[in-house]
């Protein structure tokens, strides 16, 4: 079976959730199919609202383009070959905390988790691949 199941996505949502609680930051965590539409989302006791559309946001960008956002990041800065790329496909985000989820070397979903620093969104979003 190729496609992300939501009993998946829940999983993961669930060990993203674990990993955030051990770091004491409340988070949001959005999980993707391949297409960009929101398969499962949590948002924790306190996160942040904003934060919301941002890990939406996140988990939509990697399946988009089938990369961590970290690295579109690293594309889009002024002179990069993707500079302002994040005003496309009704908005993006390119710094890190989302991330593909691949199976069998195909992008199958995708994690977006935002609340935290970029680094503690990454860590958290690593957990929900794990």
């Amino acid at each position: 079976m190729t496609a992300l199941t939501l009993q998946e996505a829940m999983d993961r949502t669930v060990a993203g959730i674990a990993k955030a609680t051990e770091m004491g930051v409340p988070m949001n965590v959005a999980v993707v199919d391949d297409a960009g539409h929101l398969l499962h989302f949590s948002r924790m006791e306190d996160a942040w609202l904003g934060s919301i559309d941002i890990a939406i946001t996140k988990a939509r960008t990697a399946v988009y383009f089938k990369m961590p956002t970290a690295d579109i990041g690293g594309l889009s800065q002024p002179g990069g070959e993707l500079y302002n790329i994040e005003v496309t496909n009704g908005g993006l985000v390119t710094f890190g905390g989302g991330l593909p989820i691949v199976r069998d070397g195909r992008v199958i979903g995708a994690v977006g988790v935002s609340g935290g620093r970029v680094p503690q969104d990454t860590e958290v979003a690593e957990a929900c691949l794990a």
